[in-house]
């Protein structure tokens, strides 16, 4: 079988987020329509131009052993909690360990731990630091944690492509499978970066929603009266197989992997332009061999920033059309950054599988300029949409397009 024509199924999911600590807490709450984003309490946020987050529903450190985590990076505790997750709902693969790759991307990494032992350094002198500070501020550290523990020879890949983090490197385990260089690989997505500096940072950039009053309310993608996005934290991994190499052992497929984009815009290190975007999912299409018609489903990136939902709105209606049903789940999670691609992935994932498409929260108004089909409300049930596309855009002009099928 051709590269471009092997089949790749997923088999295994995990998340923990704003919304749950798991995959199936983090569905209920989009579908439910609840907000993940909370006031922060910490007292260097009280007079802070930006007092709101979506922080994780359960702590790391309630899973993990103590011992272990202290080791870790915040953004390294999720991702194995959530390739953990994953692994084990994919049945814990029986595969040969150089057959077996790992592919997880971040858009800062260990940015809490520099920060900390930044702060410790200056405080008490070098030789208070962490002997483990290296390797759990490290941006391939969450690959290469998740790695180690399931024994992966086949490659730990960790791409850092901003937004598009965590899409990027499913669309690399695709490649890795199609190119025969795998069997088997967990790929998502994983960040946590709350903290004063990544706040105040975006907020004197004015790309950071100041709506500290309601912060439920305040990541409203695709509404008239957007301010900004909402910095979120979290991790999402999927199992992809080779559909061969699951059907030879039975297991359970959630869905196809059908086809990915990747493109740069080559145009500004932060503002997005549309014809990167509209090459990424015209790529997919092409990958997939489907055209825009058959697309039902498009998971938006729509950040709830007032020019780049305008830009993403203009690049799928070029691409695609305007009848897709669209959704945009940030509005309830935040933007996860170098997870949300992979969130977003198991969002399109679960809607295609369940046929239910959860509703975009927050929108009051829609923004007359936005001709799509936004899903408001309630969630819109019906038929299993026959091909799902969920869109990662990110700064430094990433773009990245994946399109989901039903399972075989």
């Amino acid at each position: 079988m051709s590269a471009d024509t092997e089949q790749v199924v997923v088999t295994g999911l995990g998340a923990t987020t704003p919304l749950g600590g798991d995959v199936a807490s983090t569905w209920s709450g989009m579908l439910s329509g609840r907000s993940g984003i909370s006031r922060i309490e910490e007292a260097w946020a009280t007079d802070a131009p930006v007092r709101i987050a979506g922080r994780l529903a359960v702590e790391p450190t309630e899973v993990l052993d103590r011992v272990q985590a202290r080791r870790m990076d915040r953004c390294q505790q999720i991702a194995l909690i959530a390739a953990r997750e994953a692994w084990a709902d994919a049945g814990a693969p029986e595969v040969e360990p150089e057959r077996l790759a790992v592919a997880i991307g971040t858009g800062t990494g260990g940015t809490l731990t520099m920060l900390r032992q930044s702060d410790i350094m200056e405080s008490s002198g070098m030789r208070r630091m962490s002997p483990h500070s290296v390797p759990m501020l490290m941006a391939n550290g969450p690959a290469a944690l998740v790695s180690i523990e399931l024994g992966a020879r086949g490659g730990a890949h960790a791409p850092v492509s901003a937004c598009a983090s965590g899409a990027e490197a499913i669309a690399m385990g695709l490649d890795l499978i199609r190119l025969g260089r795998a069997d088997v690989v967990v790929a998502g997505g994983t960040e946590a970066c709350v903290n004063p500096l990544v706040l105040a940072g975006f907020a004197q950039a004015r790309a950071h929603s100041t709506r500290n009053d309601e912060p439920e309310r305040a990541s409203r993608p695709f509404d008239v009266d957007r301010d900004g996005f909402v910095i979120g934290e979290g991790a999402a991994m999927v199992v992809l197989e080779r559909a061969e190499f699951a059907a030879a052992r039975a297991a359970r497929t959630h869905a196809t992997l059908a086809g990915a984009g990747v493109t740069s815009d080559a145009h500004h290190i932060t503002a997005a332009h549309p014809e990167g975007q509209v090459r990424a999912m015209r790529m997919a299409l092409a990958s997939a061999k489907l055209t825009p018609l058959a697309i039902e489903l498009i998971h938006a990136h729509a950040t709830s920033t007032p020019m780049g939902d305008l830009v993403e709105a203009e690049s799928i209606a070029e691409a695609i059309g305007i009848h897709p049903s669209v959704t945009a789940t940030k509005s309830m999670t935040g933007h996860l950054f170098g997870a949300a691609g992979a969130v977003g992935a198991v969002a399109s994932i679960l809607a295609v599988r369940d046929g239910v498409i959860p509703a975009t929260q927050n929108v009051d108004a829609l923004d007359p300029q936005v001709k799509l089909d936004v899903v408001t409300g309630a969630p819109r049930r019906g038929a299993s949409p026959t091909a799902a596309l969920s869109n990662s855009f990110g700064f430094g002009g990433h773009n990245t397009s994946l399109v989901f099928t039903p399972a075989p």
